[in-house]
């Protein structure tokens, strides 16, 4: 793998020096050295390290027509738009900065044409279900997660597509964050005489574009917080057994967000993980360092490849290795309010203590905060609790 680096002198993130490095997986690694005359800020110098991922990610891959099935007469709305998440969330990992949206075409109660969207710049959802239902989509009804579009961008409207097929209804899971769209589409669906109704299974649509929806509304990345407990409480630099495999919750979290903070510490003590889900997609490192003579050392990184790593969406934060190269980021997330979701990993260990606050770098956490829809799952031997701030 070549491995590169940039220096950007006018922008800082803390009063440290940040590597960003992609995966050896994947595409080249960056170096950004940010210089402490700045007060831009954590958020901003994100801003400046990410846009557009999906000139550097590597594409889906694989076909997104899905064979239909036949199903009861009976199913309801929340039914179908289920369904659309389900195929939707085939590309995660893959169309960032875009959302995830999936589209099923049913006609008589039986379900003629499916389809998802598969990375950016590739057409929507709407567009492959519509060639997969073919002339069975007149006088159907279209299902989809996400408002359809009703611009031109890197593709047509979907709009478009759905009123030349003569679909007699659409039914919405949500309207699009996307100053762009913003209920356009669906004020030209019905401008069209088509059907429209909004609002079905919502909150279960959100949850799938989370990432998406804060950056729309807040143009910052969403950011998740995520550390190792033992069972009696202490703070842990290590993952539980199994959950770095494909299908542990680990290797998951990994193809789902555009990039991933690791203290420099970590470097020598850990390897630097990869997703292992089938054809994942793999996060940019952004590796912390405590001051600008950490002995990691990266090659340049051209202009032109760095001025494409631009715009996350979604960054995890995790805090596994040495407390001082993390406690004073996090303390920044906190104050600039940053941070959106916590993952805390219980692992099956009983830790003896060292005599040192266990819960230092915890702390910063502040006694403020408060963690709200709080749900356990396990992950091989390991409970995973997930909340949001």
């Amino acid at each position: 793998m070549q491995i590169q680096s940039l220096s950007l002198p006018n922008h800082i993130l803390s009063p440290r020096s940040f590597y960003f490095s992609s995966s050896s997986i994947q595409s080249p690694a960056i170096k950004l050295v940010f210089n402490q005359s700045s007060k831009s800020g954590f958020c901003s110098s994100l801003k400046m390290a990410s846009k557009s991922l999906t000139s550097v990610r590597k594409s889906a891959g694989g076909g997104v027509r899905v064979r239909c099935g036949v199903v009861q007469e009976d199913n309801d709305d929340g039914f179908y738009i289920r369904r659309c998440v389900q195929l939707a969330r085939k590309a995660i990992g893959h169309t960032s900065p875009n959302p995830m949206v999936g589209c099923v075409i049913v006609k008589d109660g039986k379900i003629v044409g499916e389809g998802f969207h598969p990375k950016a710049g590739q057409p929507h959802a709407e567009i492959f279900a519509l060639r997969d239902a073919g002339e069975l989509a007149e006088n159907g009804t279209a299902y989809v997660s996400l408002e359809p579009c009703n611009h031109y961008g890197r593709t047509p409207p979907c709009t478009e597509a759905l009123i030349k097929a003569k679909v007699k209804k659409v039914v919405v899971g949500m309207v699009d964050p996307n100053p762009i769209v913003d209920s356009k589409g669906l004020e030209r669906l019905r401008n069209a005489g088509i059907d429209v109704t909004v609002g079905v299974e919502e909150e279960l649509c959100k949850r799938l574009n989370e990432a998406f929806i804060h950056r729309m509304l807040t143009q910052k990345p969403f950011v998740t917080v995520r550390y190792s407990l033992s069972v009696n409480g202490h703070l842990l630099y290590q993952l539980g057994e199994g959950v770095t495999e494909s299908g542990g919750y680990y290797s998951q979290l990994l193809q789902e967000y555009d990039a991933i903070i690791l203290p420099a510490s970590l470097a020598g003590k850990y390897s630097l993980l990869a997703s292992q889900e089938p054809g994942a997609n793999q996060p940019f490192q952004i590796i912390t360092a405590f001051n600008v003579g950490s002995p990691i050392q990266l090659p340049s990184l051209s202009e032109e490849t760095a001025s494409k790593v631009m715009g996350f969406c979604s960054v995890l934060l995790d805090l596994r290795g040495n407390d001082g190269d993390l406690e004073m980021l996090l303390k920044m997330g906190i104050e600039q309010n940053l941070l959106q979701k916590i993952m805390v990993e219980v692992l099956p260990i009983w830790s003896e203590s060292d005599g040192g606050n266990p819960h230092a770098l915890l702390n910063s956490l502040g006694k403020g905060l408060r963690v709200k829809n709080l749900q356990p799952k396990m992950s091989s031997q390991s409970i995973v609790l997930e909340g949001y701030l």
